[in-house]
């Protein structure tokens, strides 16, 4: 093939590109608003549902729970990937319903995950069948108990069961804040208060070398006498830096007793700031916790404390109804003896 003929065939490939219909609908990485409901095919035991209305039907209200549309970035796998291929291309408003198979819901049931173990490493208030347990780190359900043995089932509950999930998309989410508290509510199921300011933060830079043939000459020799410092055993020069003020976009979280307490954000803190800040496009994010009150009883206790330590004495031992002529005596006395 000539070069005449690759540069035509390039020149056809870009028109191609350039006439293709952009994909209409939503695509992967938008984040959208979603209502639904997901349940088991074989018996439609509920999964999952964002509908109060339904969770109250099935007695599932009452766990202090909000249940509202829930935000989620589509391909980022936060629903099953049957469910998120579905959705790409639609529009806001749309609905549809989608049975995910077993193997790829919760995983096929697996005979092997079944095991007998000692009755002694499960709590003895959870030795009954049914009860939900833990032993060597694994969460399994209690099927029998008989003497010191226990027959425990280590598969997901739901387990080699078909899920139907019928969704509506409630909306788009284009607003930075909202993205981010609609990301934190998915994570942690926390309505939390937060904001979003552009704070001037000072930090350490590295002094990098001027960009010219002088100052290349000068890196070219210090790098030589920096190889000639090692070859004598001298040590290189320290690094330059210096003190620069930088704008930092900041996700400010106002703290509360319930997301301190929660186990989810215990132990993935670092991980779900860090997924928040690269899906939102943030510098960082301070999570910030305000104890207000009067001060009771030691706010009490500091204004005792600060009389005794000053203020008049000779005034408070009149209001004492104390002489002391007499005090300055009885020491006397003491120091004599």
């Amino acid at each position: 093939m000539t070069d005449d003929q690759e540069a035509e065939d390039a020149d056809t490939e870009v028109e191609a590109e350039a006439d293709s219909p952009e994909p209409s609908g939503l695509q992967e990485g938008d984040f959208v608003e979603l209502d639904y409901t997901a349940r088991t095919v074989e018996e439609g035991t509920l999964v999952d549902t964002t509908h109060a209305e339904v969770a109250e039907e099935e007695g599932v209200d009452d766990q202090g729970r909000e249940f509202e549309p829930r935000t989620i970035i589509l391909g980022e796998g936060h629903l099953f990937e049957a469910v998120e291929e579905d959705i790409i291309g639609r529009e806001v408003g749309e609905s549809g319903s989608v049975v995910v198979p077993g193997e790829e819901a919760f995983g096929e049931y697996d005979n092997e995950k079944v095991r007998t173990v000692s009755a002694e490493k499960i709590d003895e208030d959870d030795r009954y069948p049914g009860a939900q347990v833990q032993v060597d780190g694994e969460q399994g359900i209690v099927e029998t108990v008989i003497g010191g043995r226990a027959r425990v089932d280590f598969n997901h509950p739901l387990a080699g069961e078909d899920i139907e999930y019928e969704y509506e998309i409630a909306d788009v989410v284009e607003d930075r804040l909202d993205r981010a508290k609609g990301l934190f509510r998915m994570y942690l199921d926390e309505d939390l208060e937060m904001w979003i300011e552009t704070d001037e933060v000072e930090e350490e830079q590295l002094v990098e070398p001027e960009a010219d043939e002088e100052a290349e000459e000068e890196e070219g020799e210090a790098a030589e006498e920096a190889e000639a410092a090692d070859d004598e055993g001298e040590a290189p020069a320290e690094p330059e830096y210096e003190t620069v003020t930088v704008e930092k976009e900041t996700l400010y979280i106002e703290a509360t007793p319930q997301l301190s307490m929660n186990q989810q954000w215990m132990f993935s803190k670092q991980q779900i700031a860090q997924d928040i800040m690269d899906k939102i496009g943030l510098d960082r994010v301070i999570v910030q916790e305000t104890i207000d009150g009067s001060g009771g009883m030691m706010g009490g206790m500091g204004g005792m404390m600060g009389g005794m330590g000053g203020g008049d004495v000779e005034e408070a031992l009149e209001d004492a109804d104390v002489d002391a002529d007499e005090i300055v005596e009885e020491l006397e006395e003491d120091v004599g003896e």
